[in-house]
């Protein structure tokens, strides 16, 4: 298998990527702040009822993205073209996307729910939004280096995904 192989998959890599990070923070939101500390539901603007049906459908939307995000990777480990760098690079942009997502668009633009409530939100909204940028920014960084490295290796020639 020549050592350019993995190059020629970088977009499957990226996409698994992203696909597993989207999911993996989206499971870790619902588990610590919906589900073991109670601050909020998916969609809080209803009945108790209507927010752990949200909850079900948002974790239920989480798993889908990790295995769907699992099946690339296993095909990418089968073709012995999975690429760590890329795939890293994309898990820190899916989930810092999500976040940010999360973050600006459904907490502050849609109002469907706070990250907590009865507290001087201020505080958690900063370090909300700026995690997500910094895992924002490395995720770019670290697939900025993979395609760096794909171009120096290949000897300035460049692959396809």
């Amino acid at each position: 298998m020549s050592p350019h192989h993995k190059f020629s998959h970088k977009t499957k890599n990226l996409w698994a990527g992203v696909l597993f990070g989207l999911g993996f923070v989206a499971f870790i939101d619902e588990t610590i702040f919906h589900q073991l500390l109670h601050w909020h539901k998916f969609y809080d603007r209803s009945t108790t009822s209507v927010g752990l049906i949200s909850d079900g459908l948002f974790h239920a939307f989480s798993w889908f993205a990790t295995v769907g995000a699992l099946y690339l990777v296993a095909d990418l480990m089968r073709r012995h073209a999975f690429w760590h760098k890329m795939f890293w690079g994309g898990k820190l942009l899916g989930g810092g996307g999500f976040q940010l997502y999360d973050g600006i668009i459904q907490h502050k633009l849609m109002r469907i729910h706070q990250i907590r409530y009865n507290v001087d939100i201020l505080p958690y909204d900063l370090i909300w939004n700026i995690t997500a940028a910094i895992m924002i920014i490395a995720g770019l960084l670290l697939i900025r280096s993979a395609r760096k490295d794909s171009i120096r290796i290949s000897g300035g020639e460049t692959f396809a995904s």
